[in-house]
């Protein structure tokens, strides 16, 4: 999360087309779509294929919503210790990274919630911000220091660990490694569709995306600049089958070939866009938190 916002005619709904492949994205007859609001800050879309609902954050108040097209909005857990983003693993099971107890948990199918991770070496992580599953089953996640700046999204404390690093957790190994060090404020992350790269947005300084070249062990070999993100910075972000990237920023999801040329936009109308996922039976609807409220839009690709 960020904390400045934008001027109010500023912010505005539709369309912007750079590229005749956005177009083929967009489909016919593209509709943005404003489900629910009066939230706080939005944030950690979470699609279930079974139940067909989205589970997702509200950070400063401390919960995780639920909603669907059958049922609405419904709480689904009152106090969620500042989570922040979600992810469904291969197993159908909600991982959830939580600023207030600086950790990552998973949520059984019994209901149960297990601590996964919450220290590197002995010393307490930042806050977990974002996370996403390799086809391994490894869980890889941004570690900012955004919940413990202020007492808004956590509890305000000093980082034990003085840096802010992508972790990569070995779950058969039960092992957290650092797998970089080269961001000032890591947040969203994303696969490629073949692995051999995950994209890391900075929504500190650079406000930029970074793309890290991967081996087979999943270990960093190369990075580089992918794209830098305007206005704004850089926040959650998704990828397509096609390899395209769906990043949030101040004025919406903005869309990146895979050379990282920007393609087009989907403006919403929100003081600031966090984070999107994929979801539908068919997995071409983009889910889309954004400040206050949640949308949804039906795109002609499919999410991975």
């Amino acid at each position: 999360m960020v904390s400045n916002f934008r001027n109010q005619d500023e912010i505005i709904s539709g369309f912007e087309v750079y590229e005749n492949s956005f177009k083929l994205i967009l489909g016919d007859d593209p509709q943005l779509v404003h489900h629910a609001t009066g939230f706080e800050w939005t944030e950690g879309p979470a699609y279930f294929v079974d139940g067909d609902y989205l589970l997702f954050s509200d950070i400063p108040n401390n919960k995780i919503i639920k909603w669907s097209d059958f049922d609405g909005v419904s709480v689904f857990r009152e106090s969620s210790d500042f989570s922040n983003g979600n992810f469904v693993d291969s197993k159908g099971r909600l991982i959830t990274c939580q600023h207030g107890t600086r950790n990552i948990t998973r949520t059984e199918n019994n209901g149960t919630i297990t601590n996964i991770i919450d220290n590197y070496q002995g010393k307490k992580l930042n806050s977990p911000n974002d996370l996403v599953e390799n086809s391994k089953g490894d869980i890889f996640f941004t570690d900012p220091p955004y919940g413990i700046l202020s007492d808004d999204e956590g509890y305000k404390a000093e980082s034990e660990l003085k840096e802010n690093y992508v972790f990569r957790f070995r779950t058969d190994r039960n092992i957290l490694e650092i797998l970089s060090d080269e961001f000032d404020k890591p947040n969203g992350l994303c696969f490629s569709p073949d692995e051999k790269y995950l994209y890391v947005t900075d929504s500190g300084e650079p406000g930029d995306i970074k793309r890290l070249e991967l081996n087979d062990d999943y270990q960093v070999v190369s990075s580089k600049i992918f794209a830098v993100i305007r206005p704004g910075v850089p926040d959650g972000l998704r990828i397509d089958s096609n390899g395209n990237i769906f990043t949030s920023a101040w004025d919406g999801i903005q869309v990146l070939n895979p050379l990282g040329d920007l393609i087009g936009k989907i403006l919403v109308p929100e003081d600031r866009t966090a984070n999107c996922c994929w979801g539908g039976k068919l997995k071409n609807r983009l889910y889309i938190t954004a400040d206050k409220s949640i949308y949804s839009i039906i795109l002609n690709t499919v999410g991975l």
